[in-house]
């Protein structure tokens, strides 16, 4: 695998595991505690820093077990 292709590969694994991670540790306001103009459904807290940490060190693990998988030769990418 080039750098190209590796690069390539740990962007798509950051996206899927992103959207994987973003719904963890979600709590709603509540409609009693819902100001005027505000969604009922907004999280209070997002930790969107603690949720980009996390999925950047699942993505990198991830894409080191499909590194050694493509060039082991296990799983070929060539026709």
């Amino acid at each position: 695998m080039n750098w190209f292709s590796g690069f390539v590969t740990f962007v798509l694994i950051w996206w899927l595991v992103l959207f994987m991670v973003l719904p963890w540790g979600i709590r709603t306001i509540g409609h009693d505690d819902v100001l005027r103009g505000h969604d009922a459904g907004a999280p209070q807290q997002s930790r969107i820093g603690l949720k980009l940490a996390v999925t950047s060190v699942v993505t990198a693990v991830l894409w080191v077990a499909v590194y050694f998988i493509i060039d082991s030769g296990v799983i070929s990418l060539r026709p």
